[in-house]
Order: structure tokens, then C-alpha cells, then sequence
């Protein structure tokens, strides 16, 4: 299985902003930092806070930061988020499957989809941002 851009860029910058303490870098700030465009980055950032796990102030002053939902968010809630409820496969798109009437290999790849989730669900972003990650994180950071 391979996580769509968005969902890994989502995870990065809720990762970073869980290491930055007290400091609000701008989307800007932040898709710099990780070397990605800053259009994906906004795009990301608006359906963080959409979902209630970051905070985004424009103007003087303003910034990301990290909500106390965010920090405790479950990885794989927030996979599932991005990711969507679909199948691995597409069976029944343009060109259905000539098999999905009887087909058992859709139901073993959403088991195992599943099962990919739920090695994800006991994880939080505070977890993931534990030692060593997080130091390799705030090294990441330009300075002015």
C-alpha cells in the first residue's frame, strides 16, 4: 500500500509543528522546511484545521500551531482522514472487474487494509515525535 502525497505531507507538518514549542512558523515557513511545494502545503494545512488538529492564524502575529487534538490524534485516524474509505483496488470503476460478482481477493486486500490501519491506530503524533525524531526535526528548521 502506498499513502497518497497529502496524507505524508500531513503527517510531516503536524510532526513539526509537535516539535516546535511555543515557536508558529508560517505554511510558508513550514513547506520550506520540508522542501515541498507551498501550494500542497496550504492545501494540507486548510484540511488540518478543517479536521480540528492544527491552528492557522494569518496576518502579524499569525502562524501554525499544534492543537491538543492534533498531538494526541491517533496516526491512523488521521490516515483514514486522508486517505478515504476506498479499496486498494478499483473494482467496479470505467472498466469493472469481469470477477467482482465472485471475486475473494477484495475482501482480503480491505482486510488488509485494515489491518495496516489498526498498526497505525495506537500511535499519536506525540509517539512519533519521541526521541530520536524529534531533535532531527528541529534540525531541519532554517534559521535566520
Amino acid at each position: 500500500m502506498r499513502l497518497l502525497r497529502s496524507t505524508d505531507l500531513a503527517l510531516r507538518v503536524l510532526m513539526r509543528l509537535a516539535v516546535v514549542g511555543d515557536s508558529t512558523p508560517t505554511t510558508r515557513e513550514v513547506a520550506a522546511d520540508m522542501e515541498v511545494p507551498y501550494t500542497h502545503t496550504a492545501k494540507v494545512v486548510a484540511e488540518l484545521q478543517h479536521l480540528g488538529l492544527l491552528d492557522a492564524r494569518r496576518g502579524r502575529g499569525g502562524g501554525l500551531t499544534l492543537t491538543e487534538k492534533g498531538r494526541g490524534e491517533s496516526v491512523g485516524a488521521i490516515v483514514r482522514s486522508f486517505e478515504g474509505e476506498g479499496d486498494v483496488v478499483e473494482c467496479e470503476g470505467d472498466t469493472p472487474c469481469p470477477l467482482v460478482s465472485a471475486c475473494r481477493l477484495r475482501g482480503a486486500l480491505r482486510r488488509a487494509q485494515e489491518a495496516f490501519y489498526a498498526s497505525l491506530d495506537p500511535l499519536t503524533i506525540a509517539d512519533v515525535v519521541a526521541e530520536p525524531t524529534g531533535p532531527v526535526l528541529l534540525g531541519i528548521s532554517r534559521r535566520p
